[in-house]
């Protein structure tokens, strides 16, 4: 169905009057500054999505028609796009890839002038959001996330309990044993990788920081072996690979599906999956329509603690940005401060709001009440990073080198982890040399 269901991805194509900022050769405005005057703003403007499924139910058209009500003059309507990045990605080749867009995974931080409308100075923006450092370039921000989500393992309590474990793990290898313990007392998969889907897979990158409870984890990426033994990293996928090789997964992760994963989760048939806290709403609309208790579904941090305590990185989302290109700032600038700032976007997906000050969701109410850490990912060096990812082709956020973790680890690909370990250091090193 959509890659990243969690997230209303967005692209607006405005036609409407750019009302403020200053001026360009052709007239427009260089910046994207919110408009002051509601009434001065019109046009109908388009917006893309991936969420296909939110466009189909209405809830998009709602998004649009409480904005109507503080901008009468606007007319929204909305496209959905399966394959976002794909297509936005080739949509940047033109000056036609929408006035509002997420910002693809594979746009390089110091590239974002050439693609997005600065949206003001980082000291204002940074008051008022969190999460701006890695669309920060220079003094302005290109960039806001729209919400943010917190990383853990959604799980069906009522497995667990059955099977005698009713403690969160505080270690990888406590967590493989209570994997074992599902297996051994339950007729439930312990553990579900979506592998075929690949995108839930590319959610173990999120493990960055939780590890090792250090906020600047992001950033020591580009100067150090992320598969080093205890590295971040190097931890996350050990126990991805040790969950295959122990036959705690399902059986043929080739025919895994996502859709009927959460009603798996829901009713029992599955015990555990490793995704952010925007899963947490979906399984427990899934267990509402299977006739279950919602509050069978939990949500426990990674199995590590530091000094006592779990680490949780609260990490953003897809970033809004604003076509360079836009004839019609304001207008696009309109529905961005609206959907982040006065939507219920975030509190509906259980995420964290991007706008400072905001309360935590529901959801995780257990993290804070377990006393979990929560902590924010420094973004200093994503410029650099992206570009030695790049160059290596390892994709630390794409599923395909984890699908050969898990291929390896259940005998279907050749090879151990220490191979894949030291073919990835040797990739990261060699691309970091380059880079500089």
């Amino acid at each position: 169905m959509i890659r990243r269901a969690f997230v209303a991805i967005l692209a607006v194509t405005a036609l409407a009057t750019a009302a403020c900022g200053g001026s360009s050769k052709s007239g427009q405005s260089d910046e994207a500054l919110s408009p002051t005057d509601a009434g001065a703003v019109s046009g109908d403007i388009t917006v893309l999505t991936n969420r296909t499924d939110l466009v189909t139910d209405g809830t998009m058209q709602r998004y649009a028609d409480q904005f109507k009500q503080l901008y009468p003059k606007v007319n929204v309507k909305f496209e959905g796009v399966t394959d976002y990045e794909g297509e936005v990605k080739i949509r940047m080749n033109t000056e036609n890839y929408g006035d509002v867009l997420l910002i693809p995974n594979t746009v390089s931080t110091e590239d974002y002038p050439k693609y997005f409308a600065p949206l003001g100075s980082a000291t204002d923006l940074q008051n008022k959001y969190s999460f701006t450092d890695k669309a920060k370039v220079g003094d302005k921000v290109y960039g806001v996330a729209g919400f943010a989500y917190v990383n853990g393992f959604v799980y069906n309590k009522d497995v667990w309990s059955q099977a005698g474990v009713t403690a969160w793990p505080s270690t990888p290898e406590q967590f493989v044993a209570d994997l074992q313990a599902i297996k051994s007392r339950t007729s439930a998969t312990p553990y579900y990788t979506n592998y075929h889907d690949g995108w839930p897979l590319s959610s173990w990158s999120s493990v960055v920081g939780s590890v090792s409870c250090d906020p600047k984890a992001n950033d020591k990426l580009p100067t150090t072996d992320p598969w080093a033994a205890g590295a971040d990293l190097s931890t996350g996928d050990t126990l991805l690979y040790d969950i295959v090789k122990n036959k705690l997964s399902e059986a043929d992760p080739t025919t895994t599906n996502w859709e009927d994963s959460k009603g798996a989760l829901a009713t029992g048939k599955i015990a555990t999956m490793w995704l952010g806290s925007w899963a947490i709403v979906q399984m427990q609309d899934a267990a509402k329509k299977a006739g279950k208790d919602p509050n069978s579904i939990g949500y426990m941090p990674f199995p590590k603690q530091v000094d006592g305590k779990f680490c949780s990185v609260v990490a953003p989302d897809y970033q809004y940005a604003i076509n360079s290109h836009s004839k019609h700032k304001a207008a696009a600038r309109a529905w961005f401060d609206w959907f982040i700032d006065k939507s219920d976007s975030a509190a509906v997906n259980q995420a964290v709001s991007a706008v400072k000050g905001a309360p935590m969701p529901p959801a995780l109410q257990p993290f804070t009440a377990a006393g979990v850490k929560f902590i924010e990912l420094s973004q200093a060096e994503s410029a650099k990073l992206t570009k030695i990812d790049n160059a290596s082709e390892v994709g630390i956020s794409k599923p395909d080198y984890r699908q050969k973790i898990v291929d390896t680890a259940r005998g279907a690909a050749p090879g151990d982890l220490k191979g894949i370990f030291a073919d990835l250091t040797k990739r990261w090193t060699e691309a970091a040399k380059t880079v500089g």
